[in-house]
C-alpha cells in the first residue's frame, strides 16, 4: 500500500458543446478492471444513440492497467487524450467516458483531440479530488471516565475517530497517519496516565479533500 495517491471524489457529469457537436463527460472512482468495464457499458446503454462513447481508465498504485478506447473516433483522437489528462492529474482508480453526438461539423484530428481532452480535464474539475492518505487503525480501550477527555483531544488534535464500541470499556477506533504510531501512543499514555490500551487493526485510507 502506498503512503498516499490522489483519485476523483466520485460520481459526476459534465457537459459541453464545440462546433455543434455535444460532448457529455462521465467520471467515477474504480477498484477494478470489472468496475470500469461495467461504468463504461453502463453509460454506452444509457447513449445507446451517441456517435462515440470514448473512454479511458487507470488502475493501481503504479497505474499498472491502463486502457484507451476510441469508439470509433479516429484512432489515438479520443481515448488516447482523455487517458493523457487521467495521468497528467496524476489521479489513480479513475475511469472516464465522454460520450459524443455530433454536431455536422468535422472537428479534424487536432480538434477531436482538444475536444476530448477539453471534455476530461472538464469531468475531473467538476468530480473534484481528494488525497487519499494511509493511516493505521488502532484500538484504544479505556475507562468511561476518561473518555469525554480523551475523545475531545483527539478530535482537537485534528485525529480521526472511525467508531466506537461500548462495553465494560470504550473502545475508540482511530486513524493515525502512518509513522506517527509511536508519538500517538505517548500522547495517550500522557493523557491516561498509563490507564489506556492500544491494539494495532489493519490499516485504512482516510480521505482529504484537495482544494481546487
Amino acid at each position: 500500500m502506498i503512503a498516499n495517491y490522489y483519485t476523483v471524489k466520485g460520481y459526476s457529469e459534465s457537459e459541453f458543446k464545440i462546433n455543434k457537436s455535444r460532448f457529455i463527460t462521465y467520471v467515477n472512482r474504480i477498484e477494478t478492471e470489472s468496475d470500469a468495464a461495467q461504468f463504461i457499458d453502463q453509460i454506452k446503454k444509457k447513449h445507446w444513440n451517441a456517435t462515440h462513447n470514448c473512454s479511458a481508465y487507470t488502475l493501481g498504485d503504479q497505474d499498472q492497467q491502463q486502457k484507451a478506447d476510441d469508439d470509433g473516433e479516429p484512432s489515438g483522437t479520443a481515448g488516447r487524450p482523455i487517458l493523457e489528462v487521467i495521468k497528467k492529474a496524476a489521479v489513480k482508480n479513475t475511469v472516464i467516458v465522454v460520450t459524443r453526438y455530433f454536431g455536422g461539423i468535422k472537428l479534424g484530428t487536432g480538434g477531436l483531440i482538444r475536444a476530448y481532452g477539453k471534455a476530461a480535464a472538464n469531468g475531473l474539475l467538476t468530480s473534484g479530488l481528494v488525497e487519499r492518505v494511509l493511516h493505521t487503525r488502532l484500538a484504544i480501550c479505556l475507562d468511561y471516565a476518561l473518555q469525554g477527555s480523551v475523545e475531545n483531544s483527539l478530535r482537537t488534535g485534528g485525529y480521526i475517530i472511525e467508531n466506537k464500541k461500548f462495553a465494560e470499556k470504550v473502545t475508540l477506533i482511530t486513524l493515525v497517519k502512518y509513522g506517527e504510531e509511536a508519538a500517538f501512543a505517548k500522547k495517550i499514555c500522557d493523557l491516561t496516565a498509563d490507564r489506556a490500551s492500544i491494539r494495532h487493526l489493519e490499516p485504512a485510507y482516510a480521505e482529504i479533500p484537495v482544494n481546487p
